[in-house]
């Protein structure tokens, strides 16, 4: 981090709200975005694409390098054959660590970024003003995960996200490297029960204060 930029990082589980709360921020703010799992499934969309194994790290590695954090698109890669892709080599040190060097490039941009993922405020920006982790519980977010579903005219099976959900959790949390975690100064946010617009409240307070702090 430079003196020309003030970083915002924001942790936690799949559908938690962090996605949204994070680019509802930038936006507030003005400052630059990126939500760092979009990164791992570009590298998978890639590999994919050029029929490239997904159990290779060498390789892996090299097409992480060449991943472009411009213009991510976020409907491509959602897809689920992606994500399952993305969780593969995502567990490899060497992905991570590529990925891990391109997001803090990202995180220098002036006026100020706002990084979304499962290691921001404990691996990628440990130094960053601000840290929030975004949590809700397994039930909760399984039940928006469904009803985005169904929201988009899609059928969804409520049980099968469940497990999903849950078995990410797991998956995160049980890494050994880089495991989903808050950082032991971040501001935690559970928003089991809260609106979106109540979390953003919250989180913009607190951001506030830390600016104002270092005005």
């Amino acid at each position: 981090m430079t003196n020309e930029t003030f970083t915002i990082a924001i942790d936690g589980p799949a559908a938690a709200g962090k996605g949204t709360l994070s680019r509802l921020i930038a936006e507030r703010y003005g400052y630059h975005h990126l939500d760092t799992g979009l990164t791992y499934r570009a590298t998978a969309k890639a590999l994919l694409d050029a029929g490239l194994p997904l159990d290779d790290e060498a390789v892996a590695e090299k097409i992480a390098r060449e991943v472009e954090l411009a213009g991510l698109d976020r409907d491509i890669l959602s897809k689920h054959e992606i994500g399952e892709a993305a969780s593969r080599i995502a567990v490899m040190p060497a992905v991570r660590r590529a990925l891990v060097e391109a997001q803090r490039r990202f995180s220098a941009k002036a006026p100020g970024t706002v990084l979304d993922g499962r290691d921001i405020g404990t691996v990628v920006c440990p130094d960053a003003p601000v840290k929030l982790y975004v949590t809700a519980s397994p039930e909760v977010r399984a039940r928006r995960r469904y009803d985005e579903i169904l929201g988009k005219g899609l059928t969804a099976d409520f049980d099968a996200i469940f497990e999903d959900v849950k078995r990410r959790d797991e998956r995160d949390m049980g890494r050994a490297d880089s495991p989903l975690k808050p950082a032991d100064d971040a501001h935690l946010l559970d928003t089991s029960e809260m609106s979106i617009e109540a979390a953003f409240q919250a989180a913009q307070s607190i951001i506030d204060a830390v600016l104002s702090r270092n005005a």
